[in-house]
């Protein structure tokens, strides 16, 4: 049984009822951010289907990207407003939130996703983090932010143009998106960012993260819009 802050104790219930839960403690310079999650990803499975790339549950998983994006928001200087974008367990924007980042809005689309979101910023006291369901197709009122971020969320071309509006419609002026990806998907983040060139200035850094017996190249990506297109969409 997970100790769990009053006010979301129907939530844990609910979720603990469906799923067998756990806390994974993950180690950001000095800090610990703790994850309720599912042990079992089997749970998540429509009627105990195997495991396959159509029906695994994405949010699911605590991504190396995430871990390395996380780590480089908590390094930065806070900023007021910080939007998380396809957050799946929320490991950069609860960083960020825990890093004293003014104000976090961590989003996804998947209302399960969206559950442990909610109770994994009870869990951490992070009362200045909230969250929102986003859809990237028709994106709501959100206000403007200072940083967007992002951990594995270019993985179909079919996605580029939504992301492209969406960095348009949430950033403020000077802000930055901060996207972080493993090198293997490389085939995939290359074509977007080959098509951003012409509407954001970019810089490409690559980070190394050795996790058990493993090493992974994570690349964090940094595009900043092209001033003359933010002062074209504006006058339109």
């Amino acid at each position: 049984m997970i100790s769990v802050p009053e006010q979301v104790k129907p939530l844990y219930e609910k979720l603990s009822r469906k799923y067998s839960l756990e806390v994974e403690p993950l180690h950001i310079r000095g800090k610990i951010i703790q994850i309720i999650k599912p042990s079992n990803i089997e749970e998540l499975l429509p009627d105990g289907s195997p495991t396959t790339i159509e029906n695994f549950p994405f949010w699911v998983k605590i991504w190396e990207a995430a871990i390395v994006l996380a780590d480089f928001m908590a390094s930065l200087k806070p900023v007021t407003r910080v939007l998380e974008i396809g957050a799946g367990l929320g490991i950069v924007g609860l960083t960020a939130a825990a890093f004293g980042h003014e104000e976090v809005v961590i989003t996804d689309y998947e209302e399960e996703c969206l559950d442990f979101l909610r109770l994994n910023v009870a869990f951490n006291k992070l009362e200045n983090a909230v969250v929102e369901k986003l859809d990237w197709r028709e994106p709501k009122e959100l206000g403007k932010f200072d940083i967007i971020v992002g951990a594995e969320v270019v993985f179909s071309g079919r996605y580029f143009e939504h992301l492209y509006r969406l960095f348009h419609k949430y950033l403020a002026p000077g802000g930055v998106v901060y996207l972080a990806h493993d090198k293997e998907r490389m085939r995939t983040l290359a074509p977007f960012l080959y098509l951003a060139e012409k509407e954001f200035e970019q810089a490409v850094s690559q980070r190394k993260l050795r996790a058990a017996d493993e090493t992974y190249d994570i690349v964090i990506s940094r595009l900043i819009p092209r001033q003359y297109t933010l002062e074209t969409r504006n006058s339109a």
